[in-house]
């Protein structure tokens, strides 16, 4: 049977629907209490529903038309040693002709946390043990997310040259873009760690799945940039409110104030946002030792294919454009 876009939207209704059937009479031990806060239970099993009909579709396209995500892989393939080129280049050209060169990936994270640690350990100090580590798990992850998004929402339009005068997969440019921020993340990993031993945090084996939210988080930076970088071709003003954006998500995810100060009813909304959930997964693993149990994976799996999907379906409707509007 051939797929079409007619079925593929049915199909994937249909599947939103039993997935959902199957998700809401889940046991509240996996999926929460559905008594106190039934409004937004009801939305999140129906996103979660949504995305698993979506990666469905897609896995069936997958084995309908093979021959066609074959061809997509080989020219993947054949551009790799131009991504790896991109990578490079965003990572040298950062720190070109600057003294200290790499060390200001390790540099920057624990300097950042210095100035922010002696400003707001004053205020949660009460209510947090080890405030720099505390405060270095979130910044990473928020810094990671912002520094990939904010760089790739430009990468089309800063590659016009290159997209003009010869063929290359559009998407290879946004994607370098947070590859490159993937390997700063590296750096302040290294920060974090030399501040775990400075502070005599406990090592935890749970530090060995730390390599998850990390994959959550870029496949969900990934999502979001191929969307904003489709956007920002179109709307060039996205690009300065973009850091607005940026600013107001700092302050609505926990990564300077721990979320026990928040009143009981505001608590349950945060689930809505994304980084809430990738930053308490890392923190969860680096400071508590505790692995997150089935239902906060699907969660975070949830949010990064539902963005991963979202953006590469815009990206790829749209790219045909970007040569009129460059």
């Amino acid at each position: 049977m051939v797929l079409t876009k007619g079925k593929a939207v049915i199909f994937t209704l249909i599947l939103t629907v039993l997935y959902f059937v199957v998700l809401l009479f889940l046991p509240e031990s996996i999926v929460g209490d559905r008594g106190d806060h039934l409004l937004l239970f009801l939305p999140k099993i129906m996103f979660l529903a949504g995305t698993a009909g979506i990666v469905t579709v897609l896995v069936f396209a997958y084995f309908n038309r093979r021959e066609y995500f074959s061809i997509q892989m080989q020219v993947f393939m054949r551009y790799r040693h131009f991504l790896k080129l991109l990578v490079k280049r965003d990572f040298i050209t950062k720190f070109r002709k600057s003294v200290l060169g790499v060390l200001w990936s390790l540099l920057n994270p624990l300097l950042t946390m210095t100035v922010m640690t002696i400003v707001f350990s004053f205020l949660f100090r009460d209510g947090i043990e080890n405030f720099p580590v505390y405060l270095l798990s979130g910044l990473i992850i928020y810094n990671f997310f912002s520094e990939s998004t904010s760089i790739a929402m430009s990468s089309i339009i800063n590659s016009e040259g290159t997209i003009k005068k010869v063929y290359v997969p559009k998407y290879v440019f946004p994607l370098a873009r947070v590859t490159s921020s993937l390997v700063n993340l590296g750096f302040s990993m290294l920060a974090f760690f030399l501040v775990f031993i400075v502070t005599g945090e406990s090592f935890k084996w749970t530090l060995l799945l730390i390599p998850l939210p990390i994959l959550y988080t870029y496949v969900f930076a990934l999502g979001v940039a191929m969307f904003m970088s489709c956007l920002a071709v179109f709307f060039r003003d996205l690009t300065y409110l973009y850091g607005v954006c940026m600013l107001m998500l700092f302050y609505l995810s926990p990564v300077i104030y721990p979320v026990s100060i928040l009143p009981d009813w505001v608590i349950p909304y945060y689930g809505l946002n994304p980084l809430f959930q990738f930053i308490e997964y890392f923190r969860s693993l680096t400071i508590y030792g505790i692995v997150p149990d089935l239902w906060e994976n699907m969660v975070c799996i949830g949010f990064a294919l539902f963005a991963l999907c979202m953006g590469t379906f815009t990206f790829m409707k749209q790219q045909d454009k970007f040569i009129l509007n460059l």
